[in-house]
């Protein structure tokens, strides 16, 4: 068990720096910091899309899994060297996927970000991970970063477009698809 706070405020970081995992003291705005922030807000917005009354029992399972592995992403990033991210997580989430996909029509079109409740914060949920992706992205370009770490929000982005796709079926009955401007 990690350390049990009982006393939230520490005043520490005051000065405009945090602490890492290993004790180490950072600039609150460093990559790292940046990047394991925004795998907390990819967290956060999974939440979000978890409050949702409608939705299917088996995508509450298949998130509530996803956001005990971002906390286990989250806590990667935040110590560095430490590895908790495996390749069977990255195999996990694609065969969830690939089970999510099957029973969607193939894409011909694009589709616009939006649809139910439950699909439009999948969506933003969608997004966030694909920052959380980019701003793991820019640390690993000057620190060491698993690549499991970095397969997994690659993963996690798409696996929330087939879940915005599936949740819009369920709330709509269907997607909406982009129209080109006719100008």
């Amino acid at each position: 068990m990690g350390n049990r706070l009982t006393k939230i405020y520490t005043r520490t970081g005051d000065d405009g720096s945090t602490g890492l995992g290993d004790g180490a003291r950072v600039a609150k705005e460093s990559l790292r910091v940046e990047a394991y922030g925004t795998v907390d807000e990819t967290n956060s917005f999974i939440g979000v899309l978890l409050a949702m009354p409608t939705l299917p029992a088996a995508i509450k399972t298949c998130l509530t899994d996803v956001q005990h592995d971002l906390f286990d992403l989250g806590g990667e990033l935040c110590i560095p060297g430490h590895r908790m991210v495996t390749a069977a997580y990255v195999d996990r989430l694609e065969a969830t996927l690939d089970g999510f996909n099957e029973g969607l029509p193939p894409l011909k079109d694009f589709i616009l970000p939006g649809g139910g409740p439950a699909a439009a914060a999948c969506h933003v949920a969608r997004t966030v991970c694909r920052r959380a992706e980019r701003r793991v992205w820019s640390l690993a370009r000057v620190e060491a970063v698993a690549p499991d770490a970095l397969k997994y929000l690659n993963r996690l982005s798409d696996l929330l477009f087939v879940l915005a796709r599936v949740l819009a079926r369920h709330e709509l009955g269907t997607e909406v698809i982009w129209r080109r401007s006719r100008g």
